[in-house]
């Protein structure tokens, strides 16, 4: 027993030291500073996963404006020199931005390769998505939006809307509840129409059940999602991996095709999946499943995050219900509680510069997107006033969590300063400075370039669309109104929009109308 530990530790101690001898990558001239970290394969990988802000800013201030990590079996060239982006932006014919979000789609939800290269499918996703979510598709979103809400809002959670009764909720789980519910309705339709079914009531019951069914196995999905882009299989999570399929089963397009007002979206998607894409059905119901992840993951987080703060806020709660009072007295919508809905139109949310800017302030504050672009050969990366050796197949990425706390960009970075995105004339804010020089780059929750988040208007759009409501309809507090506010839970770093590390009691009641 103890000769064959001995001859195990051995051997794990020469592959550590073959490693360290021969695998590590050594830093050729012209290439950027170079950080190996001490573990094969992971490298740096445990110290940026644990605080990534910190951890690059270290490596910042050690190194400059562009250093290289070694992050589980990735060599990542870090840009952190906002006037250096647009640089970035112009290498198209050497960097592929498609690469590794096909990969990533791919690995975590289950389908087969969404590259039209690999020939499974010929569909360009990122035109499918900019037309069914910008131009005139937006209209119809918002307007289908509106209308569910509304639903999920007052009727839907009617049973604990008792008259001036206060209701006590977590706010995280009140905004997943009410988000998923209403955006499930927006893309993927109801079971049951609304105009002329004698079983409404029922049906809507029903229907309910199985949209918070879905929420549960997206939550549980959800929750190992970092795990599934860091490479690790789904096979190891048995509880995630049942939930992942059960949503593919709800998606399947036999069941889609049961549901009235799907979204241009959903139904453009079926018909490419049928004509374009040898999937079978399972991964054609996962593309819907990668959708149904977008249009939640971080939306959700993203609206826990402006309602905590403008209910931290007295001055922005007071601002922002002026303004949604004035654009509805504009509009000549009344508020009402007998079943005559509020109707505001994207023309009409777009005149709030005021909720514009609590929602910018909140996903600043919450933000930790990341942008990757992979090398498709050698090539040398020419920056303002440098220029880079970069090797095929390696990453580039901006994390632009740096720019938002950057104290030179925005003064007391870590503040909540709901008016931070007003200029004097309570318009929107665009001129923002860093040494004295104008940034073109200064606000980056959806990343930048062709690879821009093509859902983020609607994303904006119904994030204001559910303020106005509960601002409309509800009186709201928390319930300790001293409570701090929650740390970022880092273990999605990288992904979006950070989750609170705890949810926070507030508590609501219907106005008296």
């Amino acid at each position: 027993m103890f000769l064959a530990s001995w001859i195990w530790g051995t051997a794990v101690i020469l592959c550590c030291v073959s490693w360290f001898l021969l695998g590590r990558r050594r830093r050729r001239q012209g290439e950027p500073p170079l950080e190996n970290g001490f573990l094969p394969y992971l490298g740096c990988a445990l110290k940026f996963g644990a605080n990534p802000l910190e951890f690059l800013k270290e490596k910042q201030k050690k190194h400059g404006h562009i250093f290289t990590c070694h992050v589980a079996g990735k060599y990542i060239h870090f840009l952190t020199d906002p006037f250096s982006y647009h640089a970035l932006m112009r290498q198209g014919k050497h960097l592929d931005w498609k690469k590794f979000h096909f990969a990533t789609s791919a690995k975590a939800f289950g389908h087969g390769s969404i590259d039209p290269a690999e020939g499974n499918t010929t569909e360009n996703f990122h035109q499918t998505f900019i037309r069914t979510l910008q131009g005139n598709a937006l209209d119809a979103l918002i307007e289908a939006m509106m209308e569910n809400l509304q639903y999920v809002m007052l009727q839907s959670r009617a049973p604990k809307l008792q008259s001036n009764t206060w209701v006590t909720e977590g706010l995280y789980t009140f905004c997943c509840q009410v988000m998923f519910e209403s955006g499930f309705l927006t893309f993927f339709g109801k079971e049951f129409n609304s105009n002329n079914d004698k079983n409404l009531s029922s049906k809507q019951e029903t229907e309910r059940a199985h949209i918070l069914n879905a929420l549960e196995n997206f939550k549980e999905f959800d929750k190992i999602f970092p795990a599934l882009v860091a490479g690790l299989p789904i096979h190891l999570f048995k509880s995630a991996h049942s939930a992942r399929e059960k949503l593919g089963e709800a998606l399947l397009h036999k069941n889609l095709l049961k549901r009235d007002n799907l979204s241009e979206l959903v139904t453009l998607r079926m018909f490419l999946n049928d004509t374009l894409s040898t999937f079978d059905d399972m991964e054609k119901a996962k593309t819907h499943v990668a959708v149904l992840w977008a249009s939640q993951a971080n939306t959700i987080p993203a609206t826990f995050w402006t309602l905590f703060y403008l209910l931290k806020s007295p001055e922005a709660m007071t601002a922002a219900t002026k303004e949604v009072q004035s654009v509805l007295e504009s509009a000549e919508e009344s508020i009402s509680l007998d079943g005559k809905h509020i109707s505001l139109n994207r023309k009409q949310l777009d005149n709030m510069p005021i909720l514009d800017s609590i929602i910018k302030e909140a996903m600043r504050l919450s933000s930790a997107s990341m942008t990757f672009r992979v090398a498709k050969e050698d090539f040398t990366l020419h920056l303002e006033n440098d220029s880079y050796s970069i090797r095929k197949d390696d990453i580039v990425a901006l994390y632009p969590q740096l720019l938002h706390f950057d104290p030179e960009i925005y003064a007391d970075p870590l503040t909540f300063k709901y008016d931070r995105f007003l200029n004097e004339k309570g318009e929107e804010k665009t001129d923002f400075y860093r040494n004295g020089r104008k940034l073109k780059h200064y606000y980056m929750p959806f990343g930048t370039g062709i690879a821009k988040c093509p859902g983020r208007l609607f994303a904006v759009h119904e994030i204001k669309q559910f303020l106005a409501l509960i601002l409309s309809y509800f009186e709201i507090e928390l319930v300790d109104s001293n409570v701090k506010c929650p740390s970022l839970d880092q273990s999605r770093a990288g992904l979006g929009i950070l989750q609170p590390s705890n949810d926070i009691d507030f508590r609501y009641r219907l106005k008296c109308l």
